[in-house]
């Protein structure tokens, strides 16, 4: 059976999903999701992220992050994770990045949250001494160096619609036979209170209590145990629009044109995860860009270009592009910090 027809039929008997259901049901079926089916990355995949552009950002990240355990007296041990480890290009680049800090390497275990078989398979291949996990709330307690890049934006979002009698939700169900978006009638939403002032009838917002319960349970664990945080992806500091999308082959397609075959994600409503975090502090919100160019990606790139040429050499000069400038990945991806009270926020961020 394909995923759209299961969809349908569910719809048939019980009515409209939410947002958040259908993109559950896309990504994460057990036998039909896009996630436990495939490896996404790559040419041959739908998309492509910074870790697989250049070894240079998992470089950068991991320095970042070994600076911060360095500025939190060195603790021992300390739980190393990643959420969403992707091939674990990342994991392996910080890895070797932080080989010559001393006694990092001793103290860190690795722990990767992953719940794709397939992309499973391809970490143990790169990590072999990491330990999977398919939820973070099975990480042991401790210090937390944690990062996690293009994870949240992969996780389910509701929709809300503002109506003069408050807040009507966008919901999949079917028209004339085929999955298409309609609106709930109009109620009070009691979490998107604080929303009345800054939106006006017709805008969108989008929430995600999976991403702020992620983002509780980090800053539970940064503020009683240290550690730190780096959360980068794409979005802003407060939601507003529609940003759900679906891309396949590296291109936008229709999101419900093919439930299961298509990429669905959407912006990171970075404030929601900041406020969610407390009592750990949050960093300024900092473009990619910017963060990288802070920790010297530049000097970094001119370095490794000495040994190159050719086709090699024009590869990595449009590398170092995309993940820096504005008009690539440098200022659509942002990146947010989070570390205790009382310690200065990883190297590339700001104390806001």
């Amino acid at each position: 059976m394909r995923l759209k027809d299961l969809i349908e039929r569910q719809i048939s008997r019980t009515g409209p999903l939410t947002l958040a259901e259908y993109m559950g049901l896309c990504l994460s079926h057990p036998t039909l999701g896009y996630y436990t089916t495939r490896d996404p990355l790559g040419a041959k995949g739908d998309f492509t992220t910074a870790p697989e552009i250049s070894q240079m950002f998992g470089e950068l990240v991991g320095l970042a992050l070994a600076q911060a355990w360095l500025d939190q007296g060195s603790p021992a041990p300390v739980i190393l994770a990643e959420l969403g480890p992707g091939r674990g290009t990342l994991m392996a680049d910080i890895l070797r990045a932080t080989a010559r800090v001393p006694g990092f390497h001793d103290s860190a275990q690795v722990h990767l949250v992953e719940t794709s078989p397939t992309l499973r398979t391809a970490q143990a291949e790169r990590i072999a001494t990491a330990t999977f996990h398919d939820s973070l709330l099975t990480l042991p307690e401790g210090p937390l160096f944690l990062v996690a890049n293009e994870f949240f934006d992969a996780l389910p979002v509701r929709q809300f619609q503002r109506h003069a009698k408050g807040w009507q939700e966008r919901v999949v169900g079917l028209h004339d036979g085929t999955l298409a978006l309609g609106l709930t009638d109009p109620a009070p939403v009691e979490i998107l209170d604080h929303r009345l002032d800054d939106t006006t009838e017709g805008q969108i917002v989008e929430t995600c209590a999976p991403a702020q319960a992620m983002a509780q349970d980090i800053g539970r664990r940064i503020a009683e145990h240290g550690g730190a945080a780096l959360i980068v992806d794409y979005g802003g500091w407060r939601s507003i629009g529609d940003t759900f999308q679906a891309l396949q082959s590296h291109a936008p397609v229709d999101p419900f044109a093919q439930p299961g075959q298509a990429d669905l994600t959407a912006h990171v409503d970075f404030e929601a995860l900041a406020q969610a975090a407390a009592p750990a502090r949050h960093s300024a919100l900092t473009p990619q860009g910017v963060f990288l160019e802070r920790l010297g990606i530049t000097a970094r790139a001119q370095a490794l270009a000495q040994r190159l040429s050719g086709a090699a050499l024009e590869s990595h000069i449009a590398a170092h592009r995309r993940l820096t400038h504005p008009s690539e990945m440098g200022s659509l991806f942002k990146v947010l910090a989070l570390h205790p009270e009382g310690t200065p926020p990883p190297p590339g961020t700001e104390t806001v």
